[in-house]
């Protein structure tokens, strides 16, 4: 849908009524249990954000506490106050949950190995006490997407370097270790109970391609992908969970550096990205999204040039694996098309 008025654009576009919002997302989960997947319950991974948060209270709303499990997964890297945050939403929804700290098994299959290795690489004297976090830069000026690593020694100090690819890659490929960990122990608990994996994403980082395939992207149902960001955060006072998780301000909890998501992937901060999408969504010309945003033209037309590159650049995300010729006896499946 293409929108041609020359109304302000406002946050307003993204309001939504949310108890019937939360009732249809109740509906929907019971049927896919029931008509789909032929599950019991539902397992969510828990780290204290807003979207887990949502989706776990969503999945009571549809089944009720006892058929809900939440799994509370930390490592060395997060922060406390996440873990603090999952405990207390447990309590809040009264639903089952384990607490286990994934550490151990990320020492053992070299997480933190293979991402120090880098690091020193670009900061030889990296080492214990030290810590670390990427930043992204460059997109929202229309330049190439590259990224920083930023370090903090033990007295504080930090520096910071443009990381080399190869470099990039296996700091990003060792870390994404914690999401694939973490979802083989949510499919464990998902398998013994014969319960079904609920996905957290929401509509941003479904879209833009921001989470690990085979890792928090891989679930048996994603109940908020359709909601914006913001929208999630409107479910989350409607279903009145605690004041501290709906007032949690968005991060990634993978790095040992504070890292909010706007840092390491998004151009903006979600507010502002939640507007962005909805109007590159609906047509909304760049001069429009540039007035809401406070902006120039030409820096909304470079946003919206981020939207479409990272579409582009995280399709393979999106993929599920390609058969190389069909299986007609499974159409659901996907194959590459026929060659001419």
């Amino acid at each position: 849908m293409t929108i041609t008025t020359l109304a302000p654009l406002s946050p307003a576009v993204l309001e939504l009524d949310a108890e019937a919002e939360v009732a249809v997302i109740a509906a929907r989960l019971r049927q896919a249990l029931a008509g789909e997947l032929h599950r019991r319950g539902l397992v969510v991974a828990i780290s204290g954000g807003i979207d887990s948060s949502v989706s776990a209270a969503l999945a009571v709303e549809a089944v009720g506490p006892e058929r809900v499990f939440g799994l509370l997964l930390p490592e060395r890297d997060s922060s406390s106050a996440s873990l603090e945050r999952g405990l207390l939403l447990v309590r809040h929804l009264g639903i089952r949950h384990v607490v286990q700290d994934i550490s151990p098994v990320l020492e053992a299959i070299g997480c933190y190995r293979w991402r120090d290795e880098a690091i020193r690489a670009v900061f030889p004297q990296y080492g214990p006490g030290w810590k670390n976090k990427i930043v992204i830069a460059g997109g929202a000026q229309g330049r190439f997407n590259h990224f920083l690593l930023v370090v903090q020694d033990p007295d504080g100090r930090q520096y910071q370097q443009r990381l080399r690819l190869n470099q990039y890659l296996q700091i990003v490929a060792a870390t994404n270790f914690k999401q694939r960990i973490r979802k083989t122990l949510e499919y464990f608990h998902a398998d013994r109970l014969n319960y079904a994996v609920v996905g957290t994403p929401n509509r941003l980082e479904f879209d833009q391609g921001f989470f690990v395939k085979n890792g928090d992207g891989a679930a048996d149902v994603k109940p908020i992908a359709h909601l914006y960001k913001s929208q999630v955060y409107a479910l989350a006072h409607h279903l009145g969970l605690p004041p501290a998780i709906c007032a949690a301000t968005p991060t990634t909890d993978t790095y040992s550096l504070v890292q909010g998501q706007d840092e390491f992937y998004f151009a903006l901060p979600y507010q502002q990205m939640d507007l962005a999408l909805w109007a590159y969504n609906h047509g909304v010309p760049a001069e429009q999204l540039a007035a809401a945003l406070a902006v120039t033209a030409e820096q909304a037309r470079l946003i919206y040039h981020d939207i479409e590159a990272k579409r582009r650049a995280t399709r393979y995300l999106q993929l599920p694996p390609l058969l190389l010729r069909p299986v007609p006896e499974i159409p659901h499946a996907l194959s590459l098309p026929a060659q001419a």
